[in-house]
């Protein structure tokens, strides 16, 4: 089972990692300091979400474990892992466009709307896991 077991740390790589999808109660870790911003995630089997400094950064339904996630001004990138088909949430640029890249798949271009969230499903089974690329085009 893909879980973070502190449910948010930081990895030697400069990304975070975060989430446990086998909860069965909402659990959250608040405060976390990492390059200098404060993260808040809230996880358990029926949600897993993630702010930096007050704002949305990440949201999966049903809950899910993310590793190696990396934000950056031209996208996002992270492995996912959850118990069943998810879909997720990523604040990104608003009104841009990106290519959504699951495994080795494109998944086409895709639209941020005016708030700059962007919405994906992602089809996983039995605590499969997948990395996801979101790239501005």
């Amino acid at each position: 089972m893909a879980r973070v077991e502190e449910l948010l740390r930081a990895e030697k790589d400069g990304t975070i990692s975060f989430g446990d999808y086998t909860l069965a109660s909402k659990t959250k870790l608040d405060n976390f300091e990492f390059e200098g911003d404060l993260y808040k995630v809230k996880t358990f089997a029926e949600i897993t979400k993630l702010e930096r400094n007050g704002m949305f950064v990440y949201e999966s339904v049903p809950g899910s474990a993310v590793e190696n996630f990396k934000a950056t001004d031209m996208g996002v990138a992270f492995k996912i892992s959850a118990p069943e088909d998810v879909h997720f949430t990523v604040e990104l640029q608003p009104e841009s466009e990106y290519e959504v890249v699951v495994g080795k798949t494109s998944a086409g271009t895709m639209k941020t709307n005016l708030s700059g969230k962007l919405s994906v499903s992602v089809e996983l089974g039995g605590d499969d896991s997948t990395e996801v690329k979101i790239v501005k085009k």
